[in-house]
């Protein structure tokens, strides 16, 4: 990654108002979450201890930026029935939810008429896109940043519509 690309925890550093989150695929091949995805599938169990060494860091960096007064939505379009790694995601929610995000779920089938973006995204303070490319199978296919007005009002208007239709993650029922 290049110096001057901002890591994560310095993009919600200087947030000051909110942090929207929008992911629209039903699987990711994240390399970091291999191996407590293949644990899951095998036994049905999922970490959802946020003091855990996987979760801890997340919930830090979170519940600080909660306290200052930043609110983090997070809403993910599904296909039903789920795949495997919405059900893990779901499963995994509860410890989102205790770091201070709002998550919603909006079912695929919802979403035919809204105008989305090409990509899963994070939107700072309603100014800054930090645009999540994956390749065909879900791998990390890195990131890029806009501040393109047309882009961020795309971003923005599609964020409201999905959060308006979605259901709160406590109300979701995995189909």
């Amino acid at each position: 990654m290049p110096s001057n690309e901002p890591t994560f925890a310095e993009l919600l550093a200087a947030c000051t108002r909110s942090a929207v989150h929008l992911e629209m695929r039903d699987q990711y091949g994240i390399s970091d979450e291999a191996e407590a995805f293949s644990t899951w599938r095998r036994s049905g169990q999922r970490d959802t201890d946020p003091t855990s060494e996987n979760w801890a860091s997340w919930v830090t960096l979170i519940s600080s930026t909660v306290t200052r007064g930043v609110v983090v939505r997070r809403a993910r379009i599904v296909s039903e029935p789920v795949t495997d790694y919405i059900r893990w995601e779901h499963a995994g929610t509860p410890v989102n939810v205790h770091a201070g995000e709002h998550v919603r779920w909006l079912p695929r089938r919802r979403a035919s008429d809204i105008a989305l973006p090409g990509n899963d995204f994070w939107l700072f303070d309603n100014r800054l896109i930090r645009w999540n490319h994956f390749t065909g199978d879900g791998a990390w296919a890195g990131q890029e940043f806009s501040e393109d007005p047309a882009a961020v009002k795309l971003c923005s208007q599609s964020f409201e519509v999905v959060w308006a239709r979605a259901i709160p993650h406590d109300q979701y029922e995995i189909h």
